[in-house]
């Protein structure tokens, strides 16, 4: 889900991404909209607040949500700074730092609306700024590793694009279009996942209440461990291979022998030297 980039992705690569950010998009908007009464996977809303607040003339508004949308933009903006500096040193370190990010911002929501929030209008401002902030990281990162396929915390775009998408495949040559049928596949998982996700939040928080960051926290990151094993799992494979075909025994090879057993080989075949392709 992390590892490639841009349009070496594939859409499986799509689709995972986009399944497990939109689900935890969703949750985290229903839980802020029943905890503070405010939504944080977007600022459409927000837009429409700011320019009401400037229209009255409350200043203080204005301000707390500018800073609002300032935040979501930043989140973004600080994503991408990420992913094009660290991207050639390390893909998968690029890409996990802006999640690794926005799992300290929930993780910092939940324990502090566990353990000291007063339901002070102060607190709850700052508390959605630091939402706002996350879902901007979230989004900015998924935009763009996907070279802006995948976008997760809203569904404003994505309901215009299915209905565009629905209305090309009402002609059959649209429908064996292969590129559209996937774009129409990604976009319905995303759908789906992201009200999957609301509803699990909706039904769940009068149980976990704050917990149910924790919970958020977990989904992403089984996204970071799942390229994180997939990595590991093949580097561990490679060593294995190049051991054995050098007749270097190592701990990569005694381990992999101990987990999968040494497969039997009739006679001496196993003890006789492999001859390599460039050593004729």
């Amino acid at each position: 889900m992390l590892r490639n980039y841009s349009n070496s992705r594939t859409l499986g690569d799509n689709i995972r991404l986009g399944t497990l950010t939109a689900f935890t998009a969703g949750t985290i908007n229903i839980a802020s909209l029943l905890i503070f009464l405010s939504f944080t996977s977007n600022v459409t809303g927000h837009y429409a607040i700011l320019a009401a607040e400037i229209s009255k003339g409350n200043w203080s508004q204005v301000a707390v949500v500018g800073m609002w949308i300032f935040l979501f933009f930043f989140g973004g903006f600080v994503s991408n700074f990420i992913v094009i500096t660290f991207n050639k040193k390390s893909k998968y370190f690029a890409h996990a730092m802006p999640i690794v990010l926005e799992i300290i911002c929930l993780l910092f929501v939940g324990v502090y609306g566990q353990l000291f929030y007063k339901k002070t209008l102060e607190e709850t401002e700052w508390l959605v700024s630091l939402m706002l902030f996350a879902t901007g990281l979230q989004n900015g990162l998924t935009a763009s590793i996907s070279n802006f396929s995948v976008k997760t915390t809203h569904l404003t775009g994505t309901t215009t694009d299915l209905g565009i998408l629905f209305s090309m495949f009402t002609q059959k040559k649209f429908r064996k279009n292969g590129e559209l049928v996937g774009r129409a596949k990604l976009l319905m998982s995303i759908m789906l996942a992201y009200v999957m996700g609301a509803v699990f939040s909706g039904l769940t928080y009068y149980h976990l209440e704050f917990r149910v960051f924790y919970v958020i926290s977990l989904c992403l990151l089984v996204v970071i461990g799942y390229d994180a094993y997939k990595i590991h799992v093949r580097h561990f494979k490679t060593q294995y291979r190049y051991s054995k075909i050098y007749k270097k025994t190592n701990l990569m090879t005694y381990l992999y022998d101990k987990i999968h057993g040494i497969p039997e080989i009739k006679g001496k075949q196993r003890e006789k030297k492999r001859k390599l392709i460039f050593e004729d």
